[in-house]
């Protein structure tokens, strides 16, 4: 493998779009998230920024983007040495951002979130609606990123969020793109259709970095690589010079599986059995529509689809953060309707929520105290007066050495853990309780491949030893890989069920989650399992 950027000993001056240098930061409780980095990127290019999950590439783009200032260090764009103080100073120097999670208005319509903050005018006063139509149509036409301007966000599907998202940076003058894990949400044609675009932008001169964990995409899109570990530059790569093995290794330090490894299930009975659920959301459109599934234990059926077409909800559903308007969820026959979080817990299930900061953990208490949060009021763990502090401390010590969590101490604030981390954090509570039901929602999303591998195996050895898991994912190769059986949301309803997922391949598997292809009653039917 050979540095990309140096040569003979040098770097190499070929022109830069960006050259941060000597990049350090340390924050004010004395964590270095950035050490003495180098990210070098060619005008035209698409680079990829990769690590682990604490490695650093967040705080980096957040510096790039003036979000955060570094401690040390300088910054060139486009051969200029600047101070990046503040996002407004990075889009006036051509930097665009598209953050993991959209920053979009649901109720405005795409015309009205691209000009969002740049209205048009009219007498100073009143904002000019057909120009901001105009002007999106315009720059949707220049770049080939077609969008309805007068279409509502919360109508239209995550292909076309990502769109409008890169719109709002073009429109304001970017030539320099960071995209944040730009497929996490879309399907094997969305991606295709997304790096067509990319390419297309990057032929007419357009830089992009690119942030992802996955490899495949990695290897497929990108020019280049600059690999981040432990906060520290690993150097910069051809892309098409190494593996993605080479690539995980010099971001995780060993070598990782890259591939779900698992025998064949052995399902028995149905645990977790949802019948003709239904469910209306705030807006008063009906997002699930007459669901019926069966979750057997033993097996891990996973849940396809393309973000907002009904799993979100029933997730909320089963773990009472919404209430369904008809339809019952049983769980070894007892309802699951109106039942706390408490009750839901002493019947055996456990959730991974797919927002870990709001409902995964307390993010300002302790490790400890969020390892422990659900089995508190055990006996050995709660005296008559007092708790055990010893029994507490020798329980969350376990966790954290059998889920390989890295920390300074169980008593460090979670909120100072990296995202991989602060995952396996939840996912050692929530694995450890003896659950019944595992309801896992995007256990894997936004963390490195050495915690995928970790979560991945841990959810094939929980159901193989008796638990029944429903995996909700909106990675496609997760969920492909990882489920024993599956079944395919599309507007609020089973359009499609998989025995068996061996055979399946993802191009067949995108056409039921864009509503191309739809199973007939009969065969999904089959999902419930009653003879």
């Amino acid at each position: 493998m050979v540095n990309s950027d140096i040569i003979d000993g040098k770097i190499n001056e070929n022109d830069y779009a960006v050259k941060m240098s000597g990049i350090t930061k340390v924050y004010p409780n004395g964590i270095a998230a950035n050490k003495d980095v180098d990210f070098f990127v060619r005008k035209g290019e698409i680079h990829a920024l990769m690590g682990e999950n604490g490695a650093g590439k967040s705080t980096l783009v957040k510096i790039l983007f003036g979000i955060e200032q570094p401690t040390s260090g300088k910054i060139e764009i486009n051969g200029e040495e600047i101070s990046i103080t503040s996002p407004q100073v990075a889009i006036g120097k051509g930097i665009g951002m598209v953050h993991q999670h959209f920053m979009l208005v649901p109720s405005l319509t795409v015309a009205e979130n691209v000009v969002l903050g740049i209205e048009p005018r009219k007498a100073k006063t009143f904002i000019d609606y057909k120009e901001a139509v105009k002007l999106t149509e315009e720059i949707s036409k220049k770049y080939n990123l077609h969008v309805d301007p007068y279409a509502k966000v919360m109508d239209i599907p995550v292909g076309m969020k990502q769109k409008v998202e890169i719109l709002k940076a073009l429109i304001r003058g970017a030539n320099i793109l960071i995209l944040d894990e730009p497929t996490a949400v879309l399907t094997t044609q969305e991606t295709e259709e997304l790096f067509k675009e990319l390419k297309a932008l990057k032929e007419i001169g357009f830089t992009i970095i690119f942030i992802s964990h996955k490899l495949n995409e990695i290897k497929e899109i990108t020019d280049r690589l600059t690999i981040l570990r432990n906060g520290r530059y690993m150097g910069v790569y051809n892309t098409d010079e190494v593996s993605k093995q080479d690539i995980s290794r010099l971001m995780v330090g060993r070598d990782v599986i890259l591939s779900v490894e698992k025998d064949k299930a052995a399902p028995k009975e149905p645990i977790l059995k949802i019948e003709n659920l239904r469910f209306r959301n705030q807006w008063g459109k009906e997002v699930l529509r007459g669901v019926s599934l069966n979750v057997r234990r033993g097996e891990i059926l996973g849940i396809a689809g393309v973000e907002g077409n009904g799993q979100r909800e029933l997730v909320d559903i089963l773990f009472n953060i919404d209430k369904p308007n008809s339809g019952d969820i049983r769980l070894n026959d007892k309802s699951l309707i109106n039942c706390s979080e408490s009750e839901l817990r002493e019947l055996g299930i456990s959730y991974i929520p797919e927002d870990r900061m709001t409902y995964g953990v307390a993010d300002s208490a302790t490790i400890e105290e969020n390892l422990i949060s659900d089995r508190i009021y055990e006996k050995r763990f709660s005296g008559k007066l007092m708790l055990n502090s010893a029994e507490i401390a020798k329980e969350s010590e376990k966790l954290i050495e059998d889920y390989q969590i890295l920390c300074r101490s169980r008593k460090q604030q979670v909120r100072m853990l990296s995202g991989g981390n602060i995952q396996k954090v939840v996912v050692a509570r929530e694995f450890s309780s003896n659950p019944d039901l595992i309801i896992a929602d995007q256990p894997t999303r936004g963390i490195d491949v050495g915690a995928t591998e970790f979560i991945r195996k841990k959810l094939v050895s929980l159901s193989r030893e008796g638990a029944a898991v429903l995996l909700v994912s909106a990675d496609l190769n997760e969920v492909m890989e990882l489920s024993d059986s599956l079944v395919v949301f599309y507007e609020g309803q089973i359009v499609a069920y998989f025995e068996d997922t061996s055979t399946l391949t993802d191009i067949e598997m995108g056409e039921y989650m864009l509503g191309l292809k739809r199973q007939t009653d009969e065969e999904i039917r089959k999902v419930t399992h009653i003879d």
